[in-house]
C-alpha cells in the first residue's frame, strides 16, 4: 500500500511543480496563518517549532513577514470546531491543521480558505480529500501513515533481539489518537508472536518512572510513539534507553542521530519542510484543489552501530545491508 501511494505521489509531483510555477505571485501583504492543533503547546510545540524553522528557510519569519496564529485544543477534540470557527472568522490566508480531527473541523467551517494539513492517516479514507492526486475543494497538504510502519518496527526490533517476548511501548495517553495507535500495536504484536506492554508518559517526570517500570518488568525492547511530547523529550528518552541497556526503535531519524539504536521512518524536520512548501504555494496563489497530497517518498532505516556495540548487540548482516544510513 505504501509503495502504491509513493508511486502515485511520484507521478503527480510534476503537476505540483507546474501548478506552483503557473500560479506563483508576489505576496502583497503580511499573511496571517492559522494553526490548529488538538494538543497543547507543551505537548506538540516541537512540531510548530519545526514548521517555523522550515518556513524560515523559505524566507518567512513569524512576527516579521508572516504571523502564525496558533490555537490549541489542550487534548480536547470536541473543542476543535469552535477553535476552527474562531480562526475562520479572523480570515487567515491559510489554516494549517495537524491531525484528521483538526482538518475535519477546519473543512467544516470553511470551503474557501486554503487548509494545509499535516496528518497521520489516510486523508482519502477519512473523507478529507477526493483523491491523493486531485484533492478537490480547499484541502491539501501532507500525510505520514505511520500506522503502516508499526509491524515493521516490531519486525526490526525482533531481528535485533530474537528472544524478545515482551516489548515496551512508550506512549502519551494525553494524545487524542493514542488509543487507536495502541490498538494497532496490539494487533501487530499478535502476528509477530510477542506481547506489547504500555508505559505512559504525560509529563517529563513520568519518563523516569516509565523506564523504572520497564526495568522492573524486564522488557526486551522498546518502541517510542511518534507524537509531539515524546519527540520533544528525545534527549531525555534516548539516554535512558541506552543507560538501561534497552534496545529501542524510533519513528523519527532524529532519535537515532541523538544516540538511539535505530529508527525506521523519516525526519520530522524534513517532513515539515514539505508542509512549509505547501503553505508557500497557497500563499502565492496556488489552489489546494490542484495540489496533490504529498506522502513520504522514502521510508529510511537508520542504524547506530556505536549504540549497538555499547548495548552488546550486533546488527544482523541483512539488516545492515538494508540500512539507508549507518551511524558509526
Amino acid at each position: 500500500m505504501i509503495a502504491r501511494r509513493r508511486a502515485l505521489v511520484a507521478l503527480t509531483l510534476p503537476a505540483l511543480a507546474w501548478s506552483l510555477r503557473v500560479r506563483a505571485q508576489p505576496i502583497s501583504a503580511v499573511p496571517r496563518i492559522g494553526y490548529l492543533n488538538v494538543g497543547s503547546a507543551d505537548v506538540n510545540g516541537v512540531f510548530l517549532d519545526a514548521l517555523r524553522e522550515a518556513l524560515g528557510e523559505l524566507g518567512y519569519v513569524d512576527g516579521r513577514n508572516v504571523v502564525i496564529d496558533a490555537r490549541w485544543a489542550e487534548g480536547s477534540a470536541p473543542a476543535l470546531p469552535q477553535l476552527a470557527a474562531t480562526l475562520v472568522k479572523s480570515n487567515p490566508a491559510a489554516i494549517v491543521t495537524t491531525c484528521i480531527p483538526s482538518t475535519r473541523a477546519a473543512k467544516q467551517e470553511t470551503r474557501t480558505l486554503p487548509v494545509v494539513m499535516s496528518v497521520d492517516g489516510d486523508p482519502v479514507a477519512a473523507g478529507l480529500v477526493a483523491s491523493l492526486a486531485r484533492p478537490g475543494a480547499n484541502v491539501t497538504g501532507t500525510s505520514t501513515l505511520f500506522e503502516e510502519l508499526i509491524p515493521k518496527w516490531l519486525e526490526l526490533l525482533i531481528a535485533c533481539v530474537p528472544r524478545a517476548r515482551e516489548i515496551a511501548i512508550l506512549r502519551n495517553p494525553a494524545n487524542v489518537v493514542d488509543p487507536y495507535f495502541w490498538g494497532q500495536f496490539e494487533r501487530a504484536a499478535q502476528g509477530k508472536g510477542v506481547r506489547v506492554l504500555p508505559f505512559q508518559a504525560r509529563v517529563p517526570s513520568d519518563i523516569d518512572r516509565a523506564f523504572a517500570d520497564m526495568r522492573r518488568q524486564r522488557v526486551a525492547g522498546l518502541i517510542v510513539m511518534t507524537e509531539g511530547f515524546l519527540v520533544s523529550q528525545a534527549r531525555r528518552v534516548v539516554p535512558l534507553a541506552d543507560r538501561n541497556r534497552l534496545p529501542a526503535i524510533y519513528g523519527f531519524r532524529e532519535f537515532a542521530e541523538a544516540g538511539g539504536l535505530m529508527s525506521y521512518g523519516l525526519s520530522y524536520h524534513d517532513y515539515y519542510k514539505g508542509v512549509a512548501r505547501y503553505l508557500d504555494a497557497v500563499l502565492k496563489g496556488a489552489k489546494p484543489a490542484d495540489l496533490p497530497i504529498e506522502q513520504p517518498t522514502k521510508i529510511e532505516l537508520v542504524v547506530n552501530v556505536a549504540t549497538a556495540r555499547a548495548l552488546g548487540l550486533t546488527f544482523p548482516p541483512q539488516l545492515l545491508a538494508r540500512a539507508d544510513r549507518v551511524i558509526e
